[in-house]
Parts: C-alpha cells; structure tokens; sequence
C-alpha cells in the first residue's frame, strides 16, 4: 500500500526532526569598554542542555574585524594566552568564559565599546546551531536580579 509506505515515511521524518540537539544557551554574556580600533574581551557562562557534547567553534559580531576564541593560562607565574579552535561543552555542562580562562577577543574593534552597549555576537557550534548573543558593555558580568544584603 503507497499510502502506508508514504505515512510510514512521514512519520520516520518527524521522529528525526524531534530527536534534534537542543542549543546551547548563553548567561551573563558581557564585555569591559575598549576603544574603537582596539581589542575586547567577550565572557559568558555556556550551557549544554543536550545529551550530546557539543563544542563553540566559532564567533561574529558585526563590532569587529575578526572574533577569536582564546584561552589564558598561568605557567611559572606567567600568563600565556592561547587561541583555541574549540571549547568543549560535556553533556548537562557549563563552562565559563572569564578574566583568566577562557574568553572571546573582539580583534579591530569598528566602535568604541561604551558602557551599557550590547554587542551582537553570533556562537556557532560543532553540532551546527547558531546561538545570538548580547554581550552588555560594563566593569562586570550584569546582575542576576536584585539581591540585597
């Protein structure tokens, strides 16, 4: 019977699409002021809701000539910062993109990055999702809420 085949086919489809990776998704994405023409950093928390590992293999922003995943390591009491290729994301994990680890360089600024500026920035990741992020101009990640103490 064609029709069974075709709604057999169909349905295969659709379990197919229902079994596609959830994206990974951004927190606390932010960015110190730099001048335009100068270097940014980029910190985020990333997290992988998936039950597969994904990596960030890739960032844009419209901001800047080039966008670099780097890493910064402290060896003999000195820092040595390195470009990565790729930054693994384990299953159910988060990894953090901070001062003094792993961070974003926003290379050949086109504008001053001026507090309270958001910069658009595109993640790409192995599994192939495209994640938008805003990453918010300040001296520190945004606040989580109002909690006062």
């Amino acid at each position: 019977m064609p029709t069974m085949r075709l709604a057999f086919a169909a349905l295969a489809a659709l379990s197919i699409a229902g079994a596609a990776q959830a994206a990974p998704a951004v927190q606390g994405a932010w960015s110190r002021p730099a001048a335009q023409g100068a270097t940014g950093g980029g910190f985020m928390t990333l997290s992988n809701p998936d039950k597969t590992a994904d990596a960030l293999v890739a960032a844009e922003t419209p901001w800047a000539r080039e966008t670099q995943i780097h890493q910064t390591t402290m060896s003999g009491g000195m820092a040595s910062m390195k470009r990565q290729d790729r930054v693994a994301i384990a299953p159910g994990a988060k990894v953090a993109f901070a001062p003094g680890g792993y961070h974003l360089m926003f290379m050949g600024l086109t504008r001053a990055l001026k507090a309270g500026d958001a910069i658009p920035v595109t993640l790409t990741f192995a599994s192939g999702a495209k994640v938008k992020a805003s990453f918010v101009v300040g001296m520190g990640p945004p606040a989580q809420g109002q909690h006062h103490h």
